[in-house]
């Protein structure tokens, strides 16, 4: 019994390995499919691997109809369809696995390996980063090394050879990818992705004022930023801009739609001043058609296969949502004004405040009045009385607020005194209009941090903000952030917000406190240079490559006969390396060959199949005992018992040996005719 656990036969030792195949397939989709997918895909696996150690039977037709049933109807009570993209995911993986319980022949298992192959692509579906394409090379490594082995010869052929001869295929057909990756021509995705509402940080394209009770930081990526020549403005002027927003219905902020003619609508009348910023963004997938960029931005900016527009809120917008990596350059001013600088009556939609909503606040509003005055001119002491009341009032910035109730404004000026970025925003905003000042919410990201590995900013999605932007007359818009009168640590580097940090960084921060940091700095650089030379591979950048090879100005024809040069010519080399190795194919073959050709030379034809123990008898018969001829015929016996006698036979002389021994060989004299 220990014999045979150490040494299962090979059915059950190479059904074991693909199950290990696919379950690392199907692990790495665990974070994309339902917790039922993953748990009866564990089940699966993990029943057709006893049934394989056991040698018992595969399950009959019923069950695995059964099954596919279940998987079929918890599709569709998950996703309420069994079409599109992650109802296609589940129903992948699910097969997959299922397809295991009736791998009785080779064909059952071609069908696995290839439908392992499809559901690797399907990864790309969530993420193409660097982590994601490692764990698919191991994927493809696997399958790879089970078809090879699936291939070989009955026996019991060892894995790590299947193995050795699977990388050898990989490496033989990098080159080849890498020539379609440089020269096949840019694509655009084919699917997209829905955003997500929940409870995390980042943006989305309205704001539900305290419907969230506790806000979980998202630590991943937004986007990142190069400065030129590595000189970033402040950190506290760090403010790139995304949606705007206006509308309000007591419950939820949304970008305004007015309902003034388009000839009253407000411009963006922007002016800008001051030393420029120039910078590159990377940024992720967001599936919105927003750009973020530095305020403010006056010139367009450059984006590769794209054509962008910026609203009259200053707003940067694409022409279809952003589905992959793009990578952007622009030129930005932090000083800047915008807006109408007199009185206009489309400003009227930025003081509307809907009926019945914080009473308290309306007071509140009616005393400031009274303290400090109304009109355009108090506009300034009436925006400091608000922030000041902000900063000495005991409010508070927290992440678990809790949930607020109708009167969102009244319960944070009066009640709670505490919420995040969207609370103190909104609640100011609604302030400054019960005040007949116009206001507005804008929403973007602040600040960043520096990788010190690779120069590069990283704006990450916890750092998503809210500020409020009020009129004033002769300026126009003016940026105030009220979340910096509550904490001011926030804006800025004094005191960034962070995502909870997992065992393994806690266990390096405890070694070290720099440790955990340097090491997620390191793998942030990796990840960017990922990015920045293979997702971030656009159409432009093939056409520059043209331009490196001699193209002045290359086009997609440009583009089709290069990569037609290049195939016609590895085609050629590939067939010249096959001719050179059917050549190179059997040294033992060509030893025996020139025999052959030696002996034809010396009058003894043969034909191409005449083994060397025939060819020894000829020669003796030919010559007789002579010791030339006696010296060929040994000559000959070794080379076949090199060929055929058994492994470690003792005095079985090697090829090489054999070689030169033919080169040391007495040969007859040619006989006259």
């Amino acid at each position: 019994m220990t014999a045979w656990v150490a040494a299962p036969p090979r059915d059950t030792r190479d059904t074991l390995f693909l199950l290990a195949v696919v379950a690392w397939v199907v692990l790495m989709q665990v974070a994309h499919v339902p917790w039922w997918c993953s748990a009866l895909a564990v089940s699966v696996l993990a029943w057709r691997a006893v049934l394989a150690l056991r040698g018992l039977p595969l399950p009959a037709w019923p069950w695995r109809l059964g099954l596919l049933l279940l998987t079929l109807a918890g599709t569709w009570g998950t996703h309420g369809t069994v079409l599109g993209k992650d109802a296609g995911v589940t129903l992948v993986v699910m097969l997959l696995t299922l397809k295991t319980l009736e791998m009785r022949a080779r064909r059952d298992a071609f069908v696995i390996f290839f439908l392992g192959f499809f559901t690797l692509l399907t990864h790309f579906f969530y993420s193409q980063s660097l982590l994601t394409a490692a764990g698919i090379l191991i994927a493809l490594l696997g399958l790879l090394t089970g078809l090879v082995n699936a291939h070989m010869p009955v026996g019991r052929p060892s894995l790590a050879q299947a193995a050795r001869i699977a990388a050898g295929m990989a490496a033989m057909g990098a080159p080849i990818m890498l020539v379609l990756f440089l020269l096949f021509p840019r694509l655009s995705p084919l699917w997209g992705t829905p955003g997500e509402d929940r409870g995390r940080s980042g943006l989305s394209a309205s704001m539900r004022v305290g419907q969230i009770a506790e806000l979980v930081l998202d630590d991943s990526i937004a986007f990142r930023v190069r400065f030129e020549d590595d000189t970033p403005p402040p950190q506290a002027e760090l403010y790139f801009r995304g949606p705007v927003l206006s509308a309000f219905d007591g419950v939820e902020w949304r970008p305004l739609r007015s309902g003034f003619p388009p000839a009253q609508a407000l411009g963006s009348e922007l002016a800008v001043s001051g030393e420029a910023v120039r910078y590159a963004i990377t940024m992720e997938p967001n599936r919105r058609p927003w750009l973020f960029l530095l305020e403010a931005a006056e010139q367009v900016p450059e984006v590769p296969g794209m054509r962008v527009r910026m609203t009259n809120e200053l707003q940067w917008l694409t022409e279809r949502p952003v589905s992959s990596l793009l990578r952007y350059s622009a030129v930005s001013h932090t000083t800047f004004r915008h807006g109408p600088r007199e009185a206009v009556l489309a400003l009227q939609d930025h003081v509307q405040l809907p009926a019945g909503y914080n009473p308290r606040t309306l007071e509140l509003a009616v005393q400031l009045r009274r303290e400090h005055g109304s009109g355009p001119g108090a506009t300034p002491r009436l925006v400091n009385a608000a922030l000041e009341r902000l900063r000495t009032g005991g409010y508070t910035y927290t992440l678990e607020p809790g949930v607020y109730g109708q009167h969102t404004a009244d319960e944070f000026w009066f009640d709670r005194r505490e919420g995040f970025c969207e609370h103190i925003a909104s609640s100011f905003v609604i302030l400054m209009r019960a005040l007949d000042i116009p206001a507005r919410i804008v929403t973007g990201y602040q600040g960043g941090e520096r990788n010190g590995v690779d120069g590069y900013w990283t704006v990450r999605q916890r750092d998503a903000h809210a500020w409020a932007e009020v009129w004033q007359a002769g300026q126009g818009w003016v940026r105030v952030d009220p979340t910096s009168a509550v904490s001011p640590g926030r804006i800025g580097s004094l005191q960034r917000l962070g995502a909870p940090e997992g065992a393994l960084a806690g266990a390096l921060r405890t070694l070290d406190p720099n440790l955990a940091a340097r090491v997620r700095a390191a793998w942030e650089a990796v990840n960017n240079s990922w990015n920045q030379w293979v997702l971030n591979y656009t159409q432009g950048r093939q056409l520059d490559l043209l331009k490196g090879l001699g193209f002045k100005t290359p086009s997609w024809t440009d583009l089709a006969y290069v990569l037609i040069g290049v195939v016609v010519f590895v085609s050629l080399l590939g067939a010249a390396w096959t001719l050179w190795e059917r050549q190179q194919h059997d040294p033992w073959l060509r030893l025996l060959q020139r025999a052959r050709a030696r002996l034809a030379a010396l009058g003894l034809d043969s034909a191409d199949h005449t083994p060397p123990r025939e060819l020894a008898r000829r020669v003796q018969g030919r010559w007789g005992t002579t010791p030339a001829a006696q010296g060929i015929a040994q000559w000959l016996l070794q080379l076949e018992a090199q060929r055929y006698a058994r492994p470690g036979h003792a005095g079985t002389p090697t090829l090489a040996t054999l070689q030169r021994q033919f080169r040391q060989l007495t040969w007859p004299r040619k006989e006259p005719r």
